[in-house]
């Protein structure tokens, strides 16, 4: 059996601040109208991708890995991660304001939940006017400051808020603290990790009038207490592999496409393309895969060239 370019079933998730632009915007099947998340790619447990195309059809990607190892993961990330798929993909749609949270390093995320941490990095497909992002601390502040900001109900005046548009990019850190804004729609990249401290949560309460759980305690030993600036500036040369993010678990380019763009692999791993705007064709020996906007497809490390011809904005992933 042989391996070629891989699309997935996306994986839908109901969240409290989600809306419906995942329906309008990128063509998800969702029926609900508080879907928030759609998980492109991913193997945390009992939320593991199912391939969508082709003779591999049916199978999930842990059967994969097992299957074809080398060729589908490639000799680089074996040696630095086993047989583990490192990477989750997703793409977000904040109708409301997600929670205040941050995620732990490698270490705790080790420690307490047998977990990876979560670095992760977002893309911003689509923002409303005067929408906004929170990214940690305006100024460097300390455990017990923080602390008597969130008993007083007074941490967002402590957050750097920062107004977004189409195209802004963010890396974040663990330990940053964080939350996407309403009317935002995002691509976001991160370690395969669910592993989330929600320090905040604007006061919501469900039907019941029950809030959702807080980690407080657990956030403490995990925050980042100083000053955060986690925009990233970044080229957007057409037809040109842009570097956006180069940090110990992923690297992501950008690939402004007009016309034909030949792609080729550049290290021994797999790669990850999300379309986040018009529509691309891929070619691959003898067939062609059509993406456009919320699409997201993996290049198995035994692939070397694809050719890419349209008009669009293409995300490139790699470890």
């Amino acid at each position: 059996m042989k391996l070629y370019p891989l699309l997935f079933e996306p994986i839908l998730k109901e969240r409290i601040w989600g809306g419906t632009k995942l329906k309008t915007y990128l063509n998800k099947s969702i029926s609900s109208d508080k879907t928030g998340e759609s998980w492109e790619i991913s193997t945390v447990p009992n939320d593991v991708s199912v391939v969508s195309n082709g003779n591999l059809k049916g199978k999930n990607i842990n059967e994969l890995i097992e299957l074809f190892s080398n060729d589908f993961l490639g000799q680089s990330v074996i040696k630095r991660f086993g047989n583990e798929f490192p990477l989750l993909f997703k793409f977000i749609d904040a109708k409301e304001d997600l929670s205040i949270q941050l995620h732990p390093n490698d270490a705790l995320a080790k420690k307490r939940h047998n977990s990876f941490g979560k670095t992760e990095m977002w893309y911003v497909m689509q923002a409303d006017a005067d929408s906004r992002l929170v990214v940690g601390f305006k100024n460097d502040t300390t455990k017990e400051e923080y602390l008597n900001h969130l008993q007083n109900k007074s941490l967002v005046s402590i957050l750097n808020e920062v107004p977004v548009q189409k195209g802004d990019v963010f890396f974040l850190e663990t330990g940053t603290i964080h939350a996407i804004g309403s009317g935002v729609v995002i691509a976001e990249i991160q370690q395969t990790s669910d592993i989330t401290y929600r320090i905040y949560d604007w006061d919501r309460v469900d039907a019941h009038g029950n809030g959702r759980e807080l980690h407080t305690d657990l956030a403490l030993d995990a925050i980042t207490y100083k000053e955060t600036n986690s925009k990233v500036i970044f080229d957007t040369v057409e037809n040109v592999s842009n570097k956006v993010v180069d940090c110990a678990y992923f690297k992501t380019n950008i690939i402004p496409l007009q016309g034909n763009y030949y792609w080729s692999k550049k290290q021994d791993a797999f790669t990850v393309l999300m379309c986040t705007e018009g529509q691309v064709d891929m070619f691959f020996e003898e067939e062609c895969f059509s993406l456009k906007a919320g699409n997201t497809i993996l290049i198995p490390a035994v692939i070397d060239n694809l050719i890419l011809k349209g008009s669009a904005t293409v995300l490139e992933i790699s470890i």
